[in-house]
């Protein structure tokens, strides 16, 4: 038991492992995860709904969203953004490797009559003859890469964007990156059974590491006949070292703000969204 506990508590080396897949696509978790999509009131997985209706209206003016304007919407999740692009117009295509959450995107748009394309896939693999005159890439999900996963989705995005195009995506700041703690924490059905169904024990260790700026939540799941470690990598920037790393890609920095509402840049901002168009 002591060398298990060791363990547990061992930090990882740095982007050792990842488990995206795992964390946004098992068939328990998922569940979950939709549900917390879902739900307006919390800014988890999806922002709140006050926050959307802002950031939408903040897209649509400052992009000028409208018929003929082409929108890519990468990890879109169960299509809020998207439907959101859809109503003012847009031809909107979205994809994301959460089965569940295109599967429910895909009945909300049939429901509601929006012409939106989805594709369910992890978006690094994306490649199509299509343009996009807008790319989003909403909640930090940039963040949540390796450098060389960032690298890729940079690649990816300056061949698919239309001339005269732009990228809007947002990062997590150094500012937040040096409010946070590490953290150790244990609970019987940790998250009140977000991780299982079956009854579990859930470890969660939160590491930091200084030099690159990376946070990792380790959590360790242990049920009956099963033990799982999921890992959430979090990488967090400056305007100085997320311009430096867009400009190798080809890409220029046309405009930051603290979120994807518009709001004026504030160094102290937990957040930073950009606009990015080619160099």
């Amino acid at each position: 038991m002591f060398k298990e506990l060791q363990k547990i508590n061992e930090r990882p080396d740095l982007y050792s492992r990842y488990t995206a897949q795992e964390l946004w696509d098992d068939e328990y978790i998922s569940t979950q995860m939709l549900e917390t999509h879902l739900d307006d009131s919390i800014d988890l997985a999806s922002r709140s709904g006050d926050f959307m209706k802002r950031s939408v209206a903040w897209i649509t003016d400052y992009f000028k969203l409208g018929s003929g304007v082409s929108v890519g919407d990468f990890g879109c999740g169960p299509g809020l953004y998207a439907e959101a692009f859809a109503r003012r117009g847009a031809k909107v295509f979205g994809i994301d490797f959460s089965r569940r959450s295109i599967a429910h995107a895909e009945q909300s748009a049939q429901k509601n009559s929006y012409s939106i394309e989805y594709q369910r896939g992890n978006y690094l693999d994306f490649e199509s003859e299509s343009k996009f005159d807008l790319i989003t890439l909403i909640y930090c999900d940039y963040c949540a890469l390796n450098p060389e996963q960032r690298k890729k989705l940079l690649g990816m995005f300056y061949k698919q964007l239309a001339d005269g195009g732009a990228v809007l995506f947002d990062v997590y700041t150094e500012a937040s990156y040096d409010m946070k703690d590490e953290v150790v924490m244990y609970d019987e059905n940790l998250f009140e059974g977000f991780w299982s169904n079956d009854p579990y024990f859930g470890f969660l260790n939160m590491f930091k590491y200084d030099d690159e700026k990376v946070i990792v939540d380790k959590y360790t799941i242990i049920e009956e006949n099963r033990r799982r470690e999921i890992f959430n990598w979090l990488k967090f920037f400056t305007l100085q070292t997320i311009t430096d790393e867009v400009v190798q890609s080809g890409f220029s920095v046309a405009g930051h703000f603290s979120d994807v509402s518009g709001a004026p840049y504030d160094e102290s901002s937990e957040t930073m969204a950009l606009i990015l168009r080619k160099s």
